[in-house]
């Protein structure tokens, strides 16, 4: 039997994205560590070599046209947690992964948008004086995911 006290999932998305050969890496990352589904807000996917596993097709994808669309159909009970360079983020070594959420990266020159940031239940960042690409950023959250720390 379920129990939804215990059950997990995870999304992960890009917001903007660039370039769409980090979608592809990004996305070969989600099946490969665990994410339940993958989306993208503003930009759509194309199929791009670097997604040799087709992900895209292999879990289910969403696309939004708008942050306020993505806001507004997050699975219920689900936090949003923003990954994004600020002085408010919480570093990503001590975080606690909430048992259900969506993370949400930011467009490799811009990152999150403001609305995003404001609206982001927790806002995390790496150990790093300098941005990262956003598909490594990507790989690196869910692979912390996987470490045996505790869930919020």
């Amino acid at each position: 039997m379920n129990d939804n006290f215990v059950n997990e999932f995870f999304g992960i998305g890009i917001q903007n994205g660039k370039t769409p050969e980090n979608l592809g890496v990004l996305w070969r990352s989600a099946q490969n560590l665990g994410a339940s589904f993958i989306f993208t807000i503003g930009n759509r996917y194309a199929k791009q070599a670097c997604d040799t596993h087709n992900a895209v097709k292999s879990m289910p994808y969403y696309h939004y046209d708008t942050f306020e669309e993505f806001f507004n159909n997050i699975p219920k009970g689900a936090r949003i947690v923003g990954v994004e360079l600020t002085e408010e983020a919480e570093a990503l070594e001590t975080f606690h992964h909430p048992r259900r959420c969506v993370y949400l990266l930011g467009a490799e020159d811009h990152g999150l948008t403001k609305e995003a940031i404001e609206k982001s239940h927790f806002l995390v960042k790496f150990n790093s004086e300098l941005s990262l690409n956003v598909s490594v950023a990507g790989s690196i959250v869910m692979y912390d995911r996987g470490i045996d720390k505790p869930r919020s």
